[in-house]
């Protein structure tokens, strides 16, 4: 591992102290390409405006007749978090909009796979629905789409997947990755162009005469939602998704959220008043996740639905009951799934370009859990594959894999499809994290091509892990209160959370935890002693040590001291 510290621009730093910024928050911020106060104003009216993305004055105006004619819409939704919370917007969006008969149906991942699907768009028109939308899925849905426009549906995609060569023939697309589209946002989740999809609808109506600026509904109510799926989904956090988080984290924080959301933090066991991005993505994130990897997501969609608080407690515990489910399936495939890929290279080499392995044994809805788990250990592309459980696919595998900086995953995948035709039956996904199905007769002929590609477009630097951090950290820095600021600031995925490193002195260390798993240290920082932990690390640390760190507050019998939760480790002392 290499500890690199971030380019800080000095000029960026002054300017920010200038208009009042904390000095560390001003540091951290430049180093994150903030260069002025007013990039970090969170309100509404600075984010980007609806009709910049293409395809919205469609939608807005599809939706707005269906409204008018009181059309049966039936929203088609993911089975993941981002799914699921743009599911939930949709329903209670166009339901505060005006729309009477708003019903859903979320694909089973083992039996319907991914997507839009021809059986799924007859199920919808099984439903009685005259408009079938799309949230979080959809632009690959070629045949599906087709199938509901030949049934005589309205279609209306809303998606921010990465489309094929050819798009489908739906009525509306919403998309800010299709071709064409000016929208800045790029990154925006499937819930964000759902909610977008309302703004836009919203004032298409206004523009009908159906309410004036004053009376018209308020789709805030909404933004806890947004910023639940949006952080899940792992997209990158730019300014416009920096402020639907940001502004979906306040209104949790004053007691403003559905009770499943609620719900969701005391089954979680963390405090809604402090809602941080970090449970988001670690605590309620998962909990909706489980339902679609091992159940049926609409526990999770019916819970983020719900405006009976007894009702959500009781969808929430079940989510959780299913996580814990899922906790222990996925400890047993990550054991497993680790030793098929250590077991493809020998003790003292470094491991393949990527990696890609697969066991009869493997629960198919923990498969992308488990390929981040190998990316994150031995710093490749990984793939892990489960054998369908679909009637009539048994002979097919499905995969999910992670990906590392500077591997584009999908493109990677697009390319294994056109060297070698047949082998991928269908893939989809982004840069970092994308799925595939192949027949497992051809699954050794995937890996080699999959490696192929890895040892083509990978390098000697992109495949050293590296660790950017924040730098040294003085210790007048190492305060709770300011540990708690830090805390509350909206970070994640492209917007990273403060992460400091120097040079250390280890005074002493143990493994503590019920399996003994964890390594806990005290040291010497700039000559004071601190406490420190490394989750899931057993290997001694040497005497001197340069370490890369998170800040955190323990807090033990009533007194609350700041900790670093240690990220990784330089041996070699530059």
């Amino acid at each position: 591992m290499k500890i690199i510290p971030r380019d800080i621009p000095p000029r960026a730093v002054w300017a920010l102290e200038q208009a009042g910024v904390h000095p560390l928050l001003a540091r951290l911020y430049a180093a994150r390409g903030i260069r002025a106060k007013e990039e970090l104003d969170d309100a509404l009216a600075r984010l980007l405006p609806p009709d910049a993305l293409k395809g919205m004055r469609q939608a807005a105006t599809l939706l707005a007749d269906a409204i008018a004619q009181d059309r049966r819409l039936v929203i088609v939704a993911d089975y993941d978090c981002d799914g699921a919370t743009a599911c939930a917007v949709g329903v209670r969006g166009l339901k505060l909009l005006g729309a009477r008969h708003v019903d859903y149906l979320v694909p089973d991942r083992v039996v319907d796979g991914y997507g839009l699907t021809a059986p799924i768009a007859r199920r919808v028109f099984d439903k009685g629905a005259d408009l079938l939308i799309t949230v979080d899925n959809g632009i690959a849905s070629i045949e599906g789409v087709a199938e509901a426009k030949a049934l005589g549906l309205a279609v209306l995609v809303t998606d921010h997947h990465l489309p094929g060569p050819e798009l489908p023939a739906a009525d509306a697309i919403v998309n800010p990755n299709q071709p064409g589209c000016g929208f800045e946002s790029k990154s925006i989740a499937g819930v964000g162009v759902m909610f977008y999809v309302l703004m836009a609808l919203r004032a298409e109506l206004r523009t009908r005469g159906r309410f004036d600026q004053a009376g018209q509904p308020r789709l805030e109510p909404l933004l806890p939602l947004v910023a639940l799926g949006t952080v899940a989904d792992v997209v990158r956090l730019d300014s416009n998704n920096r402020r639907l988080v940001a502004q979906g984290l306040k209104r949790i924080r004053a007691g403003q959220m559905p009770p499943g959301i609620q719900a969701l933090f005391d089954a979680a066991g963390r405090k809604a008043e402090a809602a941080t991005t970090f449970d988001f993505g670690f605590a309620l994130g998962p909990r909706i996740n489980a339902a679609g990897r091992l159940a049926d997501m609409t526990l999770g969609i019916e819970c983020l639905l719900t405006d009976d608080p007894g009702r959500a407690a009781d969808l929430a515990r079940q989510l959780d009951a299913i996580n814990r489910e899922r906790r222990e399936i996925e400890g047993g495939m990550r054991e497993q799934a680790m030793l098929l890929a250590e077991g493809l290279f020998d003790e003292d080499e470094e491991p393949p370009p990527a990696i890609s392995v697969f066991d009869p044994e493997f629960h198919e809805g923990v498969v992308g859990i488990v390929a981040s788990r190998i990316k994150d250990r031995l710093h490749r592309p990984s793939f892990v594959f489960a054998a369908s459980s679909a009637p009539g696919k048994e002979h097919e595998l499905k995969g999910s894999g992670r990906s590392i900086p500077g591997f584009h995953l999908r493109d990677a995948l697009d390319l294994v499809a056109k060297r070698h035709p047949g082998v991928i039956l269908k893939f989809g996904g982004h840069a970092m994290a994308a799925g595939c199905t192949v027949a497992e007769e051809h699954f050794e002929t995937f890996e080699q091509a999959f490696a192929q590609v890895a040892q083509e477009w990978l390098d000697a630097a992109t495949l050293t892990r590296r660790l950017e951090t924040d730098g040294p950290l003085a210790p007048e820095y190492c305060r709770a209160e300011l540990v708690d600021q830090l805390q509350r600031e909206v970070w994640g995925q492209g917007f990273a959370p403060p992460t400091f490193s120097e040079e250390v002195q280890v005074l002493s260390q143990r493994l503590v935890g019920e399996a003994k798993n964890h390594l806990q240290i005290k040291l010497l920082h700039q000559g004071r002693p601190m406490d420190a932990i490394w989750f899931g690390h057993t290997e001694p640390l040497p005497e001197r040590a340069l370490l890369a760190f998170r800040l955190d507050v323990n807090e033990w019998r009533g007194e609350r001291r700041v900790q670093f939760l240690v990220e990784g480790v330089e041996l070699e002392i530059r």
